[in-house]
């Protein structure tokens, strides 16, 4: 494989979209030449949520939102893959452009709308695939459907995607979609997590087996809306939570140029607020559900530094734009000693 601080700079010259599609391609090619026959990297395997990963360290959603490099991105050695965001209906998302990389801030701010070619397309790749590891998949609402109904949505996605993944990811913290933050909301929630948890156990007897939920939030939550979505958690008895998604604040990205655009910021500018989250929803917590870290994550120093704060798993996504699989290998490094 070509090293990655090779190609960075011809990927780093495209429109940023642009070279994400590239890369997704050419790990789609890459899985179909053979790279799915290397296994996860094992280093100190734990159980979470009843599943045996191999490592503690994920690919977070968004980057392969349709599943067609799920084998090429396992060649990477992750010990487990999570593809999305997913709807029902295929959807375009926000018009172009709508990703921006931050170079000198190690930062990506986007605005894609949960584009996606639907839950049946993503469907049929994950049944194409030869990865054998643990797959998440994370769904959300269609830009259309009236957030009064954002249930229906999530119930066609958690019907279909049930038999094929090993869990499923709930989003209702993008920042680009319209409304959808406001299923944090106490009311909106306890409604959504009991519909969710409610199907759930209809769908494990008719299928046989238990997939775990997970719920994916906002860093931008204040010590009350912490408290209480980890009071949701527990009396609905969802399986693990991923902390956090993108904010919408600027903090350490002021003086860039792009600062001013639409979307959510991810990235390093993203590591303290998001593991101030991750801190306090353990403390809520009490231990009754694992962390899954997203946010920040450039270094294995900083995804220890996640473990530290509380979580379990950890994710990374836009660590990965600027550092290359080379980062994989080194979180899960840093977090094979556990915690």
């Amino acid at each position: 494989m070509i090293p990655y601080a090779l190609i960075r700079p011809f990927l780093f010259a495209l429109d940023a979209e642009r070279a994400h599609e590239l890369m997704i391609g050419l790990l789609a090619v890459g899985g179909s030449m053979g790279f799915r026959s290397r296994s996860p990297t094992r280093c100190n395997p734990i159980e979470v949520m009843g599943l045996e990963f191999p490592n503690r360290v994920g690919l977070a959603a968004g980057l392969d939102k349709n599943g067609t490099a799920i084998d090429g991105l396992g060649h990477l050695g992750f010990g487990f893959l999570e593809v999305g965001t997913v709807t029902p209906r295929p959807q375009p998302g926000n018009p172009r452009p709508r990703l921006f990389r931050l170079p000198e801030h190690r930062a990506i701010i986007n605005r894609m709308g949960f584009n996606n070619a639907g839950i049946d397309a993503l469907l049929k790749h994950v049944a194409r695939a030869h990865y054998r590891g643990i797959l998440g998949i994370n769904i959300g609402k269609n830009f259309d459907t009236p957030i009064e109904r954002a249930v229906d949505d999530y119930l066609i996605c958690l019907d279909k995607a049930y038999p094929l993944a090993s869990y499923i990811a709930v989003n209702i913290s993008s920042p680009n979609t319209m409304n959808l933050r406001q299923l944090q909301g106490a009311s909106e929630l306890d409604a959504l997590l009991g519909a969710l948890k409610a199907r759930q156990t209809v769908l494990t007897d008719q299928h046989g087996k238990y997939v775990p939920l997970a719920l994916k939030i906002a860093p931008d939550l204040d010590a009350s809306q912490i408290v209480n979505i980890g009071d949701a958690l527990r009396r609905h008895r969802i399986d693990a939570v991923i902390a956090t998604n993108t904010t919408l604040g600027r903090e350490g990205v002021e003086t860039s140029p792009l600062a001013a655009e639409a979307g959510g910021l991810s990235g390093s500018p993203l590591f303290e607020k998001s593991t101030r989250v991750i801190r306090s929803l353990a403390e809520a917590l009490a231990g009754e559900l694992p962390i899954i870290a997203a946010g920040g994550i450039t270094s294995g120093t900083r995804a220890h530094a996640k473990l530290a704060a509380g979580a379990t798993l950890v994710h990374i996504y836009s660590g990965l734009i600027y550092r290359g699989p080379q980062l994989v290998a080194e979180c899960i490094e840093a977090t094979g000693l556990g915690r």
